[in-house]
């Protein structure tokens, strides 16, 4: 008898939770569905159709807007009021993120010694991958889409271990060297022409969740260089233009313009016989 009632508790329970959380079963496979469709268009790179004429590529166009309205009907509660306007909205700045995401390409192959081409580029770098399924993400955001760009970016974070938020304001020309480990928040800036490395954080000082509508992390302006590991905090720091962060800093305060902080370690080198301390590895 216990057990009856401890699963029409239960069931209760849950349904209560499917009622009010109105997310149906395959939104997030049908999110990454279109997104993966959305690429394959951008990109030869990725896909396994060839577009010829400019009828193919207007075709594609409507096909893709059609099918953002069905995705953004699976939201069902969370869904906005006018999604043909939102999917057709979106639709038109395709253009201007596939120019964006090229000239992310075009900096990361002219940045990069070890880049043979924009195609190896494209192709091969988690970093590119990463940017471009940010703006693709950060566009809905714009738009005021639930949920999705968030799922976006999460895919994009699970394959590339880069973790962007599709709310973060990127300029063009931006630049991410290897990659693995950044993080750059939602209220994050940055502008052109800036160059991050791994382990790099650009966050929040507090997580309160009284500051969700106040600008929590830093702005990064143009020509930046970031190296390794470096963290960046506070909705209040600026990066001034054409500065260089080392690796390993730690800021929390504004640093003006063509300026260069970083953190000063010592490396210590002894012999065996003049270091007497005991060092026991235990693996």
């Amino acid at each position: 008898m216990e057990e009856n009632h401890l699963f029409t508790r239960f069931a209760k329970e849950l349904l209560d939770k499917h009622q009010t959380h109105e997310c149906t079963v395959s939104l997030k496979e049908n999110v990454i569905g279109f997104l993966n469709q959305l690429i394959d268009f951008l990109f030869p790179h990725f896909s396994s159709k060839n577009y010829y004429t400019t009828e193919d590529v207007i075709a594609k166009l409507k096909l893709l807007e059609r099918d953002l309205i069905e995705l953004l009907k699976l939201l069902n509660g969370n869904k906005p009021n006018n999604i043909e306007s939102v999917a057709h909205n979106f639709i038109n700045k395709i253009p201007f993120i596939h120019t964006d995401v090229w000239k992310d390409a075009e900096a990361i192959y002219n940045g990069d010694p070890a880049a043979e081409s924009i195609d190896e580029v494209i192709i091969a770098y988690p970093g590119f991958m990463a940017i471009l399924i940010y703006r693709i993400a950060h566009e809905l955001y714009l738009l005021k889409v639930p949920i999705i760009p968030r799922i976006i970016t999460e895919n994009a974070h699970q394959i590339t271990g880069i973790d962007i938020h599709p709310g973060a304001t990127i300029g063009s020309s931006f630049f991410i060297d290897h990659g693995t480990g950044i993080v750059i928040g939602e209220t994050t800036t940055i502008g052109k022409n800036v160059k991050i490395y791994q382990g790099v954080t650009l966050g929040a000082l507090s997580v309160e969740k009284q500051l969700a509508q106040t600008k929590r992390h830093p702005t990064i302006e143009d020509g930046v260089i970031i190296y390794s590991q470096a963290v960046i905090l506070g909705g209040t720091t600026v990066i001034g233009s054409n500065s260089v962060i080392g690796g390993n800093s730690w800021i929390t305060q504004s640093i003006p313009a063509d300026s260069v902080v970083y953190n000063k370690s010592e490396v210590r080198v002894k012999t065996n016989k003049e270091f007497e301390e005991p060092i026991n590895f235990i693996i």
